[in-house]
């Protein structure tokens, strides 16, 4: 790995951009292929390489990704990156954010969060600009991204009280391991494992103290920590996770709501959308129920993590869950959908892309093209023509959402701005961005 992708993933953002330029500068970039991945988390959030925005952008650029999108948790701090990035590289780009929130009408049954009934991620997508910082919608964001630090620290309490002996401090101990101290979960386990590492210095002393809490013997141990994002996945569901000696229940007061999130994130001229999980819970379990609900609250797009639902070993939950991989996609086909597809990039051991030419995914390769484009569509009129997909001009413009849909991929299937064509659009006005953008879909 040359010097200049090693800083790629510099915390200083002039240091990964000026690398960005010199790495882009020698590198061999492929046509397009028809491969796309619309959920990637940075390390704004949690990323398993630690990748920037900027990282992330090159990667896909260089396995020659047809498009692309940033998905982080609780903010937009990695947006302007991740669309200069896009840019330099000719990448078709889209930006999302990702959170958990509450939802009234399942408060008793699972939804997509594992045992914690009400509780659904939810996702907005296609976000072209972070909102002002004194807006309304500037204030909610900062609330979300308060409400991630206030979970963080009432977590880090409990555990603490639980295990004194490798205690962290939230902002010496974890914050350093962010860029911009949004830290998730994942980074607080780091920590955990950091501090243990310090306070108990021999293999033994550590197999000792950890092996009671992860359920493996003093023999297993050595083995099990050298596989450190398996190890800090198993301290994570020891100490974080349902049935962990830190977790707690969450309550109608832990998230926001479904609808506020969702108006919020209209307000912001982005796209509501659905983050499905598998179908297996009982709130997933009926497609169409599903659907009807979330698009009731004025969801207009869903999210799907492909591999979730057909990379098992066990051939009876592989065959169950892709029926309910068919159900979700053909409930949203039916009601005319986008689809997202992605990977995450949060843990050790996902696909860097998913494989839409494979045996099982091949069949919907057109519909995770289309939602793609759909995503990359809303984000080139929305942040120049000033036509975000659910707004008021595209509901006025194009009588049926399917008419709306093929406006909107037409548009993400132009080839992928440049620094100089951005320019140019901005310095227009958005009708005549709007008429440019049209008159080369030749729609």
């Amino acid at each position: 790995m040359s010097e200049h992708v090693v800083q790629l993933d510099h915390f200083d953002f002039n240091r990964r951009m000026t690398a960005l330029r010199a790495a882009a500068a020698t590198a061999e970039f492929p046509p397009a292929s028809t491969l796309v991945n619309m959920h990637c988390h940075s390390f704004f959030s949690y990323n398993s390489e630690g990748w920037s925005p900027a990282h992330i952008a090159f990667s896909c650029a260089q396995r020659g990704l047809y498009a692309a999108a940033l998905c982080d948790f609780d903010v937009l701090d990695g947006l302007e990156e991740f669309y200069q990035a896009a840019q330099l590289l000719g990448l078709r780009a889209a930006v999302h954010l990702e959170t958990r929130a509450y939802v009234k009408e399942q408060a008793q049954i699972d939804i997509s969060s594992p045992g914690e009934p009400g509780v659904a991620y939810i996702m907005g997508c296609g976000f072209t600009y972070p909102p002002a910082p004194q807006s309304s919608a500037g204030k909610t964001l900062a609330m979300l991204r308060q409400g991630a630090q206030d979970r963080n620290l009432a977590l880090i309490a409990r555990i603490n009280h639980a295990l004194p002996a490798i205690a962290v401090n939230y902002q010496t101990d974890v914050v350093p391991l962010t860029p911009k101290g949004v830290a998730t979960e994942r980074h607080i386990m780091q920590a955990y494992r950091m501090r243990a590492k310090t306070i108990f210095p021999t293999s033994a002393a550590r197999a000792a103290f950890w092996s009671p809490l992860l359920g493996c013997s003093v023999t297993e141990f050595a083995a099990v920590e050298a596989n450190t994002p398996k190890f800090e996945d198993l301290i994570r569901n020891a100490l974080a996770k349902r049935g962990g000696i830190g977790y707690i229940q969450p309550t109608e007061q832990t998230f926001p709501l479904a609808d506020d999130f969702i108006n919020w994130v209209k307000n912001c001229d982005a796209i509501p959308t659905i983050a499905w999980l598998d179908g297996t819970s009982d709130g997933e379990a009926d497609a169409e129920q599903l659907v009807e609900l979330m698009t009731g609250k004025g969801c207009a797009a869903l999210n799907i993590i492909p591999d979730r639902n057909w990379n098992i070993k066990d051939s009876a939950t592989a065959a169950l869950k892709q029926k309910k991989l068919n159900e979700i996609i053909q409930a949203c086909v039916k009601r005319d959908i986008p689809i997202n597809i992605g990977t995450e990039m949060n843990k050790g051991g996902l696909p860097f892309v998913d494989d839409i030419t494979g045996a099982v995914l091949k069949q919907y390769a057109d519909i995770f093209t289309a939602g793609a484009e759909i995503m990359v569509g809303h984000t080139v009129l929305t942040r120049y023509a000033a036509m975000p997909y659910t707004g008021q001009r595209a509901a006025e413009e194009f009588r049926s959402v399917k008419a709306r849909n093929a406006f909107f991929a037409a548009v993400g299937a132009l080839p992928p701005l440049t620094a100089g064509a951005s320019d140019e659009l901005l310095a227009a006005t958005p009708e005549a961005a709007y008429s440019k953008l049209k008159d080369r879909t030749g729609l």
